[in-house]
Formats: C-alpha cells, sequence, structure tokens
C-alpha cells in the first residue's frame, strides 16, 4: 500500500502591491519619462525662439545651446535646429531601447511630473531664499538686491524673449550642465578617488560654479553680485540633488518653470 503524495495547492502567494506613490516615482525617474517630459519643453522653445528671432539680424538662444551645438560642429555637425532634432532622435532612441523594460505609458504621469516640479521650483526658491538671506545677513553690505532673485535676463529683452529662454533653459541647461558635465566629471573622477560619492560631491560643485558663473556673461547676462551668484550655486546644487533622485524630466522642468516664474514676477 503507497502512501499518498502530501497534499499541495495550486494558489501562489502574489506579489506584493505597490503604492501608486512608489510606483509613480520609480517610473518617472526613468529615462522613458525623462524623455516624453522634457518634449513638451523641447517643442515649445523651438517654436518661441523662432518666433522671437523672426527678422532679427543676430538670434538669441540659451548659452548650452551654443556650446553643445559649437560640440558638435567639430564632429561636422551644423545647421540651425540640428541640436534640437539630435536630442529628439536620442530620445526616440532610449524611448524604443527601454521597450523590452515593458514601461507602462500613463499620462496622467506626465501631468503629476509639472505639478510636482511646480511645487519643487517655488518650494527651493524659496527656501534657497532664506538661506541665501541667513548667509549675507552678518555681512549685509555684500547684497546689492533682494535675495530672492532673479530674472535670468537682463530688462533689455522683451517678455517673449524671457520667456522662451526660460523654457530653453530648462532642457538645455540641464542636459548641458547636469547630465553631461555633472555627469562627465563624476565618470571621470570616479576611477580617481577611492570613494565613489568624493567623485560626485566634487562633480556635483563644479557644476553647480559653472552653471551660477555662466548666467553672467553674453549680451543678455546679468550683472555680477555675490548674493545672485551664491543664490544661483545653490539653486544649481539642489538641481543636482532633483536630477540624481527624480531624474531628467523633473530637473528639466524645475529649472523651466522657476526661471517662468522669475520672469512673470511670480514671487514679486
Amino acid at each position: 500500500m503507497t502512501t499518498p503524495p502530501p497534499h499541495t495547492s495550486d494558489t501562489h502567494t502574489p506579489p506584493p502591491l505597490i503604492a501608486p506613490w512608489r510606483r509613480y516615482h520609480d517610473l518617472t525617474r526613468t529615462a522613458t519619462y525623462g524623455f516624453l517630459a522634457s518634449l513638451p519643453l523641447l517643442f515649445i522653445y523651438e517654436m518661441m525662439i523662432m518666433l522671437v528671432n523672426s527678422g532679427n539680424t543676430y538670434g538669441v538662444r540659451i548659452s548650452a545651446e551654443i556650446w553643445l551645438k559649437r560640440m558638435l560642429g567639430n564632429f561636422g555637425f551644423a545647421g540651425m535646429h540640428i541640436l534640437g532634432l539630435l536630442v529628439f532622435l536620442i530620445g526616440v532612441g532610449i524611448f524604443y531601447y527601454e521597450r523590452r523594460r515593458h514601461i507602462p505609458i500613463r499620462p496622467k504621469y506626465l501631468g503629476a511630473i509639472i505639478v510636482e516640479s511646480s511645487i519643487y521650483a517655488v518650494v527651493l526658491a524659496l527656501l534657497i531664499s532664506s538661506v541665501v538671506g541667513f548667509i549675507f545677513a552678518m555681512a549685509p553690505s555684500l547684497i546689492t538686491e533682494p535675495a530672492l532673485l532673479l530674472a535670468p535676463q537682463r530688462a533689455e529683452a522683451g517678455i517673449w524673449t524671457k520667456l522662451a529662454l526660460s523654457i530653453g533653459a530648462g532642457i538645455y541647461e540641464e542636459l548641458f550642465f547636469r547630465v553631461l558635465l555633472v555627469g562627465g566629471l563624476y565618470w571621470l573622477l570616479k576611477h580617481i578617488l577611492p570613494k565613489a560619492v568624493q567623485a560626485y560631491v566634487i562633480a556635483a560643485v563644479v557644476g553647480a560654479l559653472l552653471f551660477s558663473a555662466v548666467h553672467y556673461f553674453g549680451s543678455l547676462g546679468d550683472d555680477f553680485t555675490i548674493s545672485s551668484f551664491t543664490f544661483r550655486f545653490l539653486f544649481g546644487l539642489a538641481l543636482n540633488a532633483v536630477f540624481l533622485i527624480r531624474g531628467f524630466g523633473v530637473a528639466a522642468w524645475t529649472h523651466a518653470l522657476y526661471d517662468v516664474m522669475v520672469v512673470t514676477n511670480f514671487f514679486g
């Protein structure tokens, strides 16, 4: 007489449920959502900058965009819109490459990115403004303007030019400073320094210093002040953190929306 096998169940333990906020956080950090979220910024900037430059002998462009175009020129790429087209094509390539991960596309997440970025723009502006005010409270003679800054361009530029450049800064300055500069420095330094965190800190600080400095060059650059430089340096560090934690899409929208808020006098 044989002993019957022990009873087994055909059921299996279901996978643990993921909290909606956690799923949103994880998905929107991917390159797929970074590309999709930045597409409107790229399209709006290119359309607006063509309109504001229409009929002008010398066109206005974001400094970071010009630098990237000069870099491409060294490899034989030239043309007014080559960079925007190349950014778009690279994004499409990344998007289709990540299709193998079966990342779901949820339009409501793209709207949530804009809302989230708006909150970051306001909170970071007020927080960093308070920090700058505290730092310079003991040396008021160094402050020549309010701690909460700072129109990205001088008053000579019209409002539509300012808006176009504000939107363009969101995508091209984040691409140049956060992705290429900080990312490239980190990759280089991590092969030299004993700890990766040291490499990233140095890369982030250097990137933030250059990010702040670039706003004082060019025909639409601001007049240099220590307090405005400090504000932009700290804001650059904050954007590094946003990029690291939340991805390119959120960082680009946070940057663009902050600049738009400044030129429209949202902060008063």
